[in-house]
């Protein structure tokens, strides 16, 4: 398949192109990028010296449909639903890294995002990509909406026990924490390294928009309304999620039993690992991977289930996850071209 990659230059974008360039059935066919339109990449990133990438080209439909079988945009919110639409018309399949096709609601998007949203009929030909969940929707679709990266950790981690009624649905907690690269490569005050060094901080307490994702996506399953509670933050790291999660229990369950059931429900899932051992899983331990790690604590004494799900948010929680969707959508293995193990320091 020919590749567009737009928004190539940010964080998201440069990972794609990192894993398409060694990809056996891809080709990068044109990279587009408004701000460095007409430069070399090697001019903006000198370490992909030795890869063989087209100029940077600016962002207009002419270029993004010239030639490609698939556009991937690794945009702000707010961009892609303005050129999906015409993408999907002529039949070109398009991968959204971005929110704008996540919720299936205008209202609910236009409140949490705070920009109008795409049309209600685009909405509802986009499939949500969070790939071990979505197999059988992903295979054949033509527009799928990537989950976010704190979705991406959370309901991977979340699924499985609320598919099983062991816990009150409306008692869930996520703690997530995130390094800067999350924020983007543009610059502003708060990732400067001097406010981010040293320093923890909270942000979009109650606001942030991957609340009524991940809400949409828990009442979708048990078929009534979820509300959950989360609480986002930034840590002084380049790449990484980690989040912790509690939730109160409403059956009597072992710690044995929540280990057998997630292993047994992500039997055939390769990029979901799950801990055995009683050890909680880190960030630097799925590192440049397509890995989420989970692992799971019983307090007896609260009645809660706490679970610990960390990801890399540029690989699962953007790119590596794009590209295991395309792999699924197209019939090819999953793992083609993510085969990419931890690095580690």
């Amino acid at each position: 398949m020919k590749a567009t990659i737009v928004g190539a230059t940010g964080y998201g974008g440069l990972e794609l192109m990192r894993i398409l360039n060694n990809h056996p059935y891809i080709n990068i066919h044109s990279v587009v990028s408004n701000s460095y339109a007409g430069k070399d990449v090697k001019d903006v990133y000198p370490h992909l010296s030795g890869a063989n990438l087209p100029v940077l080209a600016a962002m207009n439909m002419e270029n993004l449909e010239d030639g490609a079988d698939i556009v991937f945009f690794a945009t702000p919110s707010g961009v892609s639903k303005e050129y999906i639409p015409q993408l999907i018309e002529k039949g070109i399949k398009c991968i959204d890294l971005s929110g704008d096709f996540r919720l299936t609601s205008p209202a609910v998007y236009e409140q949490w995002y705070m920009h109008p949203s795409a049309s209600q009929d685009y909405l509802n030909k986009a499939v949500y990509g969070l790939s071990e969940m979505n197999e059988k929707v992903i295979e054949g679709a033509q527009l799928i909406a990537n989950p976010g990266c704190f979705p991406t950790a959370s309901l991977l981690a979340m699924i499985p026990i609320v598919k099983t009624g062991w816990i009150d649905e409306n008692s869930i907690i996520i703690d997530g924490k995130t390094g800067v690269s999350g924020a983007g490569r543009g610059v502003s005050l708060g990732t400067h390294f001097s406010e981010t060094n040293e320093n923890v901080k909270a942000y979009k307490l109650g606001k942030h928009q991957h609340i009524p994702e991940m809400e949409q996506v828990l009442s979708d399953i048990v078929s009534k309304p979820i509300q959950l509670t989360f609480s986002s933050h930034l840590v002084p790291m380049t790449r990484g999620i980690l989040c912790t999660i509690y939730m109160k229990l409403t059956e009597t369950v072992t710690l044995e039993m929540v280990v057998s059931m997630y292993k047994e429900f992500y039997r055939n899932r390769p990029f979901v690992r799950i801990r055995t051992d009683g050890t909680y899983p880190s960030t630097k331990e799925v590192y440049g991977s397509n890995y989420c790690d989970i692992g799971f604590a019983l307090d007896v004494r609260t009645n809660q289930l706490i679970i610990v799900s960390v990801i890399d948010n540029v690989m699962k929680g953007a790119a590596g996850q794009a590209v295991q969707n395309v792999n699924i959508m197209m019939g090819w293995t999953e793992t083609t071209g993510l085969e990419l193990s931890p690095l580690y320091p």
